[in-house]
């Protein structure tokens, strides 16, 4: 067994990282926005 992840695997698991924490970003500026604006 290697310790090493393939390339691709790596790739996906930052991927998957970014998307999430955009996500999160995304969902917490709206709600900030709404509760602004209400």
């Amino acid at each position: 067994m290697e310790n090493q992840l393939p390339l691709w695997k790596r790739l996906a698991w930052m991927a998957a990282i970014w998307g999430a924490s955009v996500i999160a970003l995304g969902l917490v500026a709206g709600l900030i926005r709404l509760v602004l604006t209400g």
